[in-house]
């Protein structure tokens, strides 16, 4: 073969890599959306008496399912009443770790605009694979009390802002290690915020709790982190898989072994509750395998699958969607 030959064959693969890489980053600048934002932790810290009022039938009325998580869930604050809920706020912001906790909070997100703009691009990207695709009416700023990162409810999505304090803030530090674990702390970092948001209202409202074996979970977190890949094409994969970039070259050098472990232990199609849980779940690391690899490596092998899928087939993401479980792990390949 000739040296051009050579380098013509070079770089049409060249650019069949490329475009495989780039089938996501999409225009979306013709999108219209439009998604209420509301800072509900500063209003519920900031109102006195006479404001308070005010607000709880405001935000029972504007954003009933968000605020009854928030006060409900969260604050655990079960009587609605007026003088209750003041009461009880008045209380709770009288608590020396609350004050510092809220200060944290008003340092690190003072301003939310450029986060508000990242999540409308996510939203923007999600609404143009599914034009008539279900989108949130408001997404709302709470303090969860480290109750949970992000939760999507049947029009809102309720984020808890103290979960990305990052790990190294003192608040967070002080957590009590009984409950929050040192790797669940390591995991409380900004940069994960948008893509939470966007994870948890895919999980949410476009694909069904998979009732059935190892395999199928698996195949349908690859499509839970195909979409959140589809909205944010831009960040990296290990962000994607809320990975450090450690855990993610980690996944990648032993991707063959943890999948001849899965074929040689007979697992794949196991309807077992806790291999499920022990391959799916947020853990300090992937519970069977070696403790110095990451967790969650069912959901990682999943994504691998469908990123081999979507490159081997020209099909829609709602296309994907419908694609039965067996049909990716078919055509998935690894050496």
């Amino acid at each position: 073969m000739s040296s051009g030959n050579f380098l013509s064959i070079l770089f049409l693969t060249l650019v069949i890599s490329a475009c495989k890489n780039d089938n996501l980053k999409v225009d979306t600048s013709d999108i219209k959306l439009k998604i209420n934002y509301l800072n509900l932790d500063s209003l519920l810290t900031n109102s006195d008496s006479s404001q308070l009022i005010i607000v709880n039938r405001e935000m029972r009325n504007k954003i009933p399912d968000a605020y009854d998580y928030t006060l409900g869930y969260c604050l655990q604050i079960k009587n609605s009443n007026d003088s209750t809920i003041y009461n009880t706020l008045k209380e709770y912001k009288k608590d020396p770790y609350i004050i510092r906790l809220e200060k944290r909070i008003e340092e690190k997100f003072s301003n939310l605009e450029k986060i508000e703009m990242n999540l409308n691009d996510g939203f923007r990207h999600l609404k143009y694979h599914f034009p008539k695709g279900k989108q949130p009416q408001n997404i709302i700023f709470i303090n969860s009390l480290f109750a949970a990162n992000a939760s999507s409810l049947e029009n809102d999505i309720a984020i808890g802002l103290e979960r990305y304090l990052g790990p190294k803030t003192d608040v967070v530090k002080e957590l009590p290690p009984q409950t929050f674990f040192e790797w669940i702390k390591e995991g409380m970092e900004r940069k994960y915020l948008e893509r939470d948001a966007v994870c948890s209202w895919i999980i949410a409202h476009y694909l069904e709790e998979a009732d059935g074996n190892l395999g199928e979970n698996i195949v349908r977190w690859g499509k839970i982190l195909y979409l959140t890949k589809a909205c944010f094409p831009d960040e990296s994969d290990a962000l994607i898989m809320r990975y450090s970039d450690a855990d993610y070259e980690w996944a990648e050098k032993n991707e063959y072994s943890y999948w001849k472990y899965l074929i040689t232990q007979q697992m794949l199609y196991t309807i077992d509750e806790r291999n499920k849980s022990n391959m799916l779940n947020d853990a300090p690391f992937t519970i069977g395998l070696p403790e110095k690899g990451p967790d969650r490596l069912g959901q990682y092998l999943g994504y691998q699958m469908v990123l081999q899928f979507m490159d081997d087939n020209d099909i829609t993401l709602e296309k994907l969607l419908k694609t039965p479980y067996n049909d990716i792990i078919q055509n998935y390949e690894v050496e």
